[in-house]
């Protein structure tokens, strides 16, 4: 694997700090800012709109930029909205600096992962797209965690202030790192790549990814107040449970970086239907400190694994669109990061508890059994028209 992939998962552990971090300081956040707790959860949803709408506008934006370049602004960018985030006074400056900031994480994720893709093999896309996404994943284990202990004795702004700082490293290694050029192909017109992104059994992948997702952040962006009001355990263990939570994370990706290019049905399939139990076994033991460590554990093992898988299979049905697959994988992703929390929030605004968003998750993961089976549906169909056709 070449190191400038390794590169490119250092800068994500930075970005995948800042946009997970907030479930350890909602509670922070609302008190210093007057809002309300699922006021404050909408601030990783704004965060998810931003990535959303900015991940293929970046993309076009920067499709014939050097990588380097390209990924060296969006890096600076995130980095300088995090210092003005860390020093603002009120709510709304703060939602607005988490949208640029988004929209900055956004097109560097679509550069990142179409550069790690195109310097592998095709029998190691997956490989390369979970060392990518496992910097997020660290960012689970380690810089999550951090920030919420630096949001616990410092208070919320040091965490911004800390990612901040972290990027500026990653900055230098991706500005050394990464080849200097432009790709050696000429990218395909951007026609041609929007045309290829409407075929329909990509779009029920991308739907299915936004589905996973959802369910993902719907139950992760409250884990905080489930854990301090349902399952009984104080604040002091918070930190450890969204470590606990990316160290499941880190362990998934890695899986499906050996397993996906080999068996790339069977791991996601299993991982789709594991995560619709493990989400409504949650729901219903969460009063349970032993369950709800165990399968914080095992729900970011599954979640982040079978996302990976699904981000794999974006690029395999996707291979005439190599600009643009990667944005559109990105957004999915960030779909599912806006609707969850959306709806964990509508679900305890409505008085249903903080046990609700776990219940929501299971629900989701219902309708992406659905969407991947239509998908499966389609690849069997295709392939038995090829069949049919008789040699010539």
């Amino acid at each position: 694997m070449p190191f400038a992939v390794y590169a490119l998962g250092l800068a994500v552990f930075a970005q995948g700090t800042s946009e997970f971090m907030l479930s350890g300081l909602i509670s922070d956040i609302a008190a210093d800012l007057h809002v309300s707790i699922p006021a404050a959860g909408l601030l990783t949803s704004a965060f998810a709109i931003g990535m959303i709408v900015g991940a293929p506008l970046m993309a076009l934006f920067s499709r014939n930029w050097p990588r380097r370049r390209a990924l060296v602004f969006f890096l600076c960018v995130f980095s300088a909205v995090h210092v003005i985030g860390a020093l603002t006074p009120g709510y709304g400056l703060l939602l607005a600096t988490r949208i640029v900031g988004a929209l900055a994480n956004a097109g560097f994720w679509a550069v990142a992962l179409v550069t790690a893709v195109s310097m592998v093999g095709p029998e190691a896309r997956a490989r390369a797209t979970s060392v990518v996404v496992g910097g997020v994943t660290i960012a689970c284990v380690a810089g999550v965690p951090a920030g919420a202990a630096l949001g616990g004795h410092w208070g919320w702004r040091s965490a911004f202030w800390a990612v901040a700082l972290v990027s500026v490293p990653a900055v230098l290694v991706i500005a050394r790192a990464v080849p200097a050029g432009r790709p050696k192909s000429t990218p395909a017109p951007a026609g041609v790549e929007l045309r290829t992104l409407t075929r329909p059994r990509l779009l029920l992948t991308l739907l299915t990814s936004a589905l996973v997702q959802g369910a993902t952040f719907c139950a992760f962006s409250y884990v905080e107040p489930l854990a301090t009001h349902v399952t009984g355990l104080t604040a002091a263990w918070v930190p450890g449970l969204l470590a606990l939570f990316g160290l499941g994370s880190f362990i998934g990706v890695t899986a499906a970086g050996r397993l996906v290019d080999a068996r790339p049905v069977a791991f996601t399939a299993f991982g789709l239907v594991a995560l619709v139990v493990g989400w409504a076994v949650f729901a219903l033991t969460a009063g349970s400190p032993f369950a709800t460590v165990a399968l914080v554990l095992v729900q970011g093992m599954l979640a982040f694994g079978t996302g990976t898988a699904l981000i794999s299979w974006v690029f395999r049905l996707a291979s005439e669109a190599p600009t643009l697959s990667g944005s559109f994988a990105t957004a999915a992703f960030n779909v599912g990061a806006a609707l969850g929390p959306w709806l964990g929030g509508l679900a305890i605004g409505a008085g249903f508890g903080f046990r609700s968003p776990l219940w929501v998750s299971a629900l989701l993961m219902v309708l992406a059994l659905g969407t991947a089976g239509a998908s499966l549906g389609m690849r069997r169909v295709t392939e038995r028209g090829r069949d049919s056709v008789p040699a010539v």
